[in-house]
């Protein structure tokens, strides 16, 4: 037998798993437009789904984390009712589905959405029936997903030992964990101490945006100061890494690279890196694609996942994300299931759980696609 071409159609049939996506940066365009209507939002720069999906790229492609932030005022302001978390979870399982994502764990922050009167408990509430209903209307059409969601804490305000609470309050409902994310710049993980000892003193798993906009010491303050699992990003642990003179960057082997106490323990204890090819280009914690430490930290073997962060923005999916690192650097099936069951050794539930769809859904799916 041959192996399936590498192309977007057959890399939309590989199964694949997903750790790091914004459940606020995933919304149809059109679904955006219909809500806005809803209750009255009229923010909206673009008043057609087309139109709208094209500014929200053009806008997050500045180069800037806080420039490619500011998108997320229209996202999340039409994301105040359950009514409307319901419907945006319930499309995020859906499309996650119809790209092959047979696993994915997507985040949000509660509480940006209490605008409109709704509990922590209740946004919670909502968005994990959303996920369920999506699942199972997935499922009717024979497209088989897992979806639990991390509650995420904004690392500029100061919620964040209430919203650990709230995922260990639900974690059996179907939060996996707990993360903190926004700008990176002036707020320290470290400023969340109390948040992730929490976390640790109950036995639940937790990850951290670092390295994405601030560079080594926000990874190592995560991983050293509060015990991130995971690090969200992680892109600039590269520069704790030096390479030979004129490495190219698209090698397939970096006989030579020195590295670094920080980047030696992220590879020494496994800790996984949610890699985001084209958010990392439009965020400026890379260059551009040709730039992107992905293949190195690959080869390197450090445990690296690749991930959509935000698919409205970076108009993308799973399978248009993988099929960047394909076109870059020329990566075949057999590296595509590594970096996928790397996602799956790395998701926040049970190692049974994990093992099962390592077993019983990748390791086939791929094995039907290298021939």
């Amino acid at each position: 037998m041959t192996s399936m071409p590498l192309d977007l159609t057959s890399i939309a049939l590989a199964p694949k798993v997903l750790l790091h996506d914004h459940l606020d940066g995933g919304l149809r365009p059109r679904t955006v437009l219909e809500l806005a209507h809803e209750v009255g939002y009229e923010g909206l720069p673009a008043d057609n789904d087309a139109d709208l999906g094209a500014w929200f790229r053009q806008a997050a492609d500045s180069g800037s984390l806080v420039r490619y932030l500011e998108t997320f005022e229209h996202t999340v302001a039409v994301m105040q009712t359950a009514p409307a978390l319901e419907r945006v979870a319930r499309e995020c399982a859906e499309d996650l589905a119809d790209d092959g994502v047979v696993y994915a764990e997507v985040r949000f922050a509660p509480e940006q959405h209490l605008e409109a009167g709704l509990t922590l408990d209740e946004v919670v509430e909502a968005v994990l029936r959303g996920f369920t209903d999506g699942t199972a209307e997935a499922a009717s059409r024979g497209r088989r997903i897992q979806v639990r969601t991390l509650v995420t804490a904004m690392r500029h305000a100061a919620r964040s030992r209430e919203i650990a609470e709230l995922a260990v309050r639900f974690r059996d409902q179907g939060v996996a964990g707990f993360d903190i994310a926004g700008a990176e710049a002036g707020y320290p993980p470290s400023r969340h101490l109390d948040a992730f000892e929490y976390m640790r003193a109950s036995n639940a798993p937790f990850t951290i945006h670092a390295g994405e906009a601030f560079g080594l010491p926000s990874i190592h303050e995560a991983i050293s100061f509060c015990g991130a699992d995971r690090l969200g990003h992680g892109v600039r642990v590269i520069d704790d890494i030096t390479l030979p003179d004129g490495a190219d960057l698209a090698a397939d082997a970096f006989d030579g690279a020195e590295l670094g106490l920080i980047a030696n323990y992220v590879r020494d204890k496994r800790i996984p890196l949610e890699l985001c090819p084209s958010s990392n280009v439009q965020t400026g914690a890379v260059a551009g694609l040709a730039e992107h430490p992905f293949n190195v930290l690959a080869r390197l073997r450090f445990r690296v996942t690749v991930n959509t962060d935000n698919r409205l923005m970076s108009d993308t999916t799973m399978s248009r994300e993988c099929k960047v690192l394909v076109d870059q650097f020329g990566y075949g099936w057999s590296d595509l299931e590594r970096f996928t069951v790397n996602a799956m050794k790395s998701a926040f539930i049970h190692f049974d759980e994990r093992l099962s769809i390592i077993d019983d859904v990748i390791k086939p799916g791929y094995a039907v696609l290298i021939g």
